[in-house]
C-alpha cells in the first residue's frame, strides 16, 4: 500500500502541474526552455497583425486558389467547370460550365420580353417585371450537356485526364424564378395541348419541343442564379429551366414558347440530340439525364505520397430524381462497397459521397456506380454500348474508372 501511494499521482496534482508547466513556458520571454539551459525556440512569425487590403466592392477569391474553366476553341463556346476542385454541391456561377452554339448575346433587360402563344386562351407577352412580380421559388438542380463524358465509350481514352476534361460539362445552381405552371395558369392552357416549343433568342435561335406534363411539373423561368441575377453566359436576363432534362433543352434567353398538340421537330432535335440505334431505329426526345457519378479525388494528376488511409471523394447526379445509392469498387468492380451520402440530397442536384480506403500500395483500379430513387443503375460502357450502339453521341453515363499505380500516380481510364 505504501508503495502504491509514493507512486501515485492524484488526478487534481498532475492537472495542476501541467498547468504550472505551461504557465511557465507561456511567461519565457528569453527564448530558454524551462530549465534555462539556453536552448532557443523560433516563434513563427505573426501575419496577421500585418494590415491588409481594404474592402473591395466585388469579392474576390484568395490568391492561393485559382480555379478555372477550360475554354475551348470551338464554335460557339464551350467552357468546363473543374469538379475536382469543388467542396459542396453549388458550383460558383463564375465556373459554371457553358455550351453554346452561336456566342452569348447581349441583352438589355428593359427590352426583354417572353411571348407565350398557341394553344392557349390568352396569348401574353411578359416582360421582365411581369416576371418578377409572380410569386418566386428558388430550388437546386444540376445542368448537363448531353454531350458531357464521352472519353472512355470508343476505344481506350487517354490517361492524362482531369474530372474537368472528362465531366466538366455539368454543374448545380440555385436557380430563382417563377414556376411555369403559373404562367400556364395565367395563359389558360387548352385541354389538347401537349407540348411545347421554347425558342431562345440568340443568333442560333435555340428551339426545343418539351412535353407539357414537364411544365406543369417542376420548369421555371429562371432569372436568378447563385443569389445574383443570372449570368449572360446562362441566358440573362431569363431562361427556362426543366430540371433533369439535357442541357439544351433548357433553353437560354428564352423569347417564345408555342403549345401545341405534337412536337415541332426543330432542327436541334432532328439533326441533333438524336442517337441512331440498330436495326436502323433512332432514339429522339432522350430527354432525361441518366444517373452518373464520378469520383473526384484520386484523379489525374494526383500522385499518393504514402500508403495507408485516402478518403475517396465525389459526386453523382440523376435526372431522375435524388441518388439513392453509391457504390465504390477499390478492386477494378470485383467487389462493391457502400459510400457514405453527404446530405443534403437533393431531386436533380448533385449528392457528393465518400468512403476511406486503406491503399497498400498495389496497383488497383478505382470505380463509382450510382443509383437512384427510381433503382436506375449506372451501366459499365460495355452494357451502354450494347444498348446504344457505338453510333451514339449523347448521354454518356457509363463507369468511370481511375487507375493507381504502384508509385501512388493515378490516371484516367483502366490501365491494368
Amino acid at each position: 500500500m505504501s508503495d502504491r501511494s509514493e507512486h501515485s499521482i492524484s488526478r487534481r496534482t498532475a492537472l495542476s502541474g501541467l498547468i504550472g508547466g505551461a504557465g511557465a513556458l507561456a511567461f519565457r520571454s528569453d527564448g530558454q526552455d524551462s530549465d534555462g539551459q539556453g536552448q532557443n525556440v523560433e516563434r513563427p512569425e505573426d501575419t496577421t497583425r500585418v494590415p491588409g487590403e481594404p474592402a473591395r466592392p466585388i469579392g474576390q477569391r484568395s490568391p492561393f486558389e485559382t480555379p478555372h474553366r477550360i475554354v475551348s476553341t470551338s464554335p460557339g463556346g464551350v467552357s468546363r467547370s473543374p469538379l475536382q476542385d469543388f467542396r459542396g454541391i453549388i458550383t460558383p456561377s463564375d465556373l459554371h460550365y457553358e455550351r453554346h452554339h452561336a456566342g452569348i448575346p447581349a441583352i438589355d433587360p428593359s427590352r426583354y420580353s417572353l411571348l407565350i402563344h398557341g394553344m392557349v386562351e390568352r396569348p401574353t407577352v411578359f416582360t421582365l417585371d411581369d416576371l418578377k412580380r409572380f410569386p418566386s421559388v428558388s430550388r437546386v438542380h444540376f445542368l448537363e450537356c448531353s454531350g458531357n463524358g464521352s472519353p472512355g465509350l470508343r476505344g481506350a481514352p487517354p490517361a492524362n485526364r482531369t474530372p474537368q476534361e472528362i465531366d466538366g460539362l455539368v454543374s448545380t445552381s440555385e436557380w430563382t424564378g417563377v414556376p411555369l405552371a403559373t404562367l400556364f395558369n395565367e395563359v389558360g392552357v387548352r385541354a389538347n395541348a401537349s407540348w411545347f416549343l421554347a425558342e431562345g433568342m440568340d443568333a442560333g435561335a435555340m428551339g426545343r419541343s418539351i412535353p407539357l406534363e414537364k411544365g406543369w411539373d417542376d420548369a421555371l423561368i429562371a432569372y436568378g442564379q447563385n443569389g445574383e441575377a443570372i449570368r449572360p453566359e446562362q441566358g440573362y436576363p431569363a431562361r427556362l429551366l426543366v430540371p433533369g432534362y439535357e442541357g439544351s433543352a433548357n433553353v437560354k434567353w428564352i423569347r417564345r414558347m408555342e403549345l401545341s398538340d405534337q412536337p415541332f421537330m426543330t432542327r436541334n432535335e432532328t439533326s441533333k440530340y438524336t442517337d441512331p440505334l440498330k436495326g436502323e431505329r433512332t432514339r429522339m426526345f432522350s430527354l432525361v439525364m441518366d444517373a452518373k457519378s464520378l469520383i473526384t479525388y484520386p484523379s489525374f494528376p494526383v500522385r499518393l505520397n504514402e500508403r495507408g488511409w485516402h478518403g475517396i471523394t465525389g459526386v453523382a447526379w440523376s435526372g431522375r430524381g435524388r441518388i439513392a445509392r453509391v457504390e465504390i469498387s477499390v478492386d477494378r468492380g470485383e467487389t462493391w462497397r457502400d459510400a457514405l451520402l453527404q446530405e443534403p440530397i437533393l431531386s436533380k442536384c448533385f449528392t457528393r459521397f465518400q468512403l476511406m480506403w486503406q491503399w497498400q500500395g498495389e496497383t488497383t483500379v478505382l470505380m463509382s456506380r450510382a443509383t437512384d430513387e427510381t433503382g436506375y443503375v449506372q451501366p459499365t460502357a460495355a452494357a451502354l454500348r450494347e444498348a446504344r450502339g457505338v453510333g451514339t453521341r449523347y448521354h454518356y453515363n457509363h463507369i468511370r474508372a481511375w487507375t493507381v499505380s504502384q508509385d501512388g500516380t493515378v490516371e484516367f481510364g483502366v490501365r491494368v
